[in-house]
């Protein structure tokens, strides 16, 4: 029997609900291997490399399933599992660590961005606010985490605010970069590889309902982890859409092919997008290990073409192998 082995990022004392959600991932990647045939394994990854190779070459997998989305607590570390499973010549999902590497750092992705004629926000760094303009309005976000972890309607300020300041100030300013603040529609794009290149999933958006005047649409830690706030019950995800939209859609899933194309990822991404006041769309990152529990956005884009689960994840498994 094959053997699969699921690892995920070690869970801390008295973790909360965003770093407990990849052990729910790791329950329905584990029935789908099961279902698939494979004997599983668990294992969680840290940074003794030594003791994660050793337990490794111990269990002999065919293929491995990284659901590594922190090293340490630091977002921008999840490279680093990936790293291991090349240099040992393992096959595993998603994403190669180069990939990894650049897309769990903001500004590397802003870079790459620009240099690959990706529509996307000004942004700049936590030093350099007299280049900020006071007639837009800027929202601060941490350089290497996901799962809107550290984003909040509380770093949104107009460029000339110098509450700013103290934002920064009361953080760590280098884990902090700023970022054009785009007032309209999200999307969230899932993309998974299969035979020709990317197959981008049907597209959702989050509609921010019976939000006051005023309050800016942030998809932040409260939106996603926070079930009793406001943020939480108001940001809805659909998938339906007028006839209008169709020329919109049909350009933010071009996009969203053109990322998986120019930064050569593999298996399983998300790529989230939002539209200024003339319908001009600027992507806002890449996940290139996004969140696959049963209500996330990936599971629900799957659901919404009608792929059963078990069946993603055997795809994702041969497009590791292509």
């Amino acid at each position: 029997m094959k053997k699969a082995l699921i690892i995920h990022n070690r869970i801390s004392e008295n973790a909360l609900q965003d770093e407990l959600d990849v052990l729910d991932q790791v329950g329905v990647v584990e029935k789908a291997f099961t279902d698939l045939g494979y004997e599983t394994f668990r294992d969680d990854f840290d940074l003794n490399m030594q003791r994660v190779k050793d337990s490794i070459q111990k269990i002999d997998p065919h293929f491995i399933f990284n659901l590594v989305e922190t090293v340490d607590g630091k977002g921008n570390l999840s490279f680093m599992a990936p790293a291991l499973f090349e240099n040992m010549n393992i096959p595993f999902s998603g994403s190669g660590s180069f990939a990894m590497y650049v897309t769990s750092n903001k500004v590397l992705t802003k870079e790459s961005f620009i240099n690959s004629g990706i529509p996307t926000g000004e942004w700049f760094s936590a030093n350099e606010l007299n280049k900020l303009n006071p007639a837009k309005r800027y929202i601060v976000k941490p350089l290497g985490e996901d799962g809107s972890v550290g984003i909040s309607e509380e770093g949104v300020f107009e460029g000339n605010d110098p509450k700013i300041k103290d934002f920064l100030k009361n953080n760590n300013p280098n884990e902090f970069f700023i970022e054009e603040y785009i007032h309209g529609r999200e999307f969230n794009i899932s993309v998974i590889g299969g035979k020709n290149g990317g197959c981008v999933l049907p597209p959702a958006e989050i509609r921010f309902i019976d939000f006051p005047e005023g309050k800016p649409h942030v998809l932040g830690y409260k939106s996603k982890w926070d079930e009793d706030s406001f943020e939480y019950k108001n940001t809805v995800r659909t998938f339906d859409f007028p006839e209008s939209d169709k020329e919109l859609l049909e350009k933010v899933k071009q996009i969203s092919l053109n990322c998986w194309n120019k930064f050569n990822l593999k298996g399983y991404v998300r790529v989230d997008i939002r539209l200024d006041e003339k319908n001009n769309p600027y992507v806002l990152e890449i996940n290139a290990n996004p969140c696959i529990s049963p209500d996330a956005g990936f599971y629900a884009a799957c659901k919404q073409a009608g792929l059963k689960f078990t069946d993603v994840i055997s795809e994702i498994i041969h497009d590791a192998q292509r």
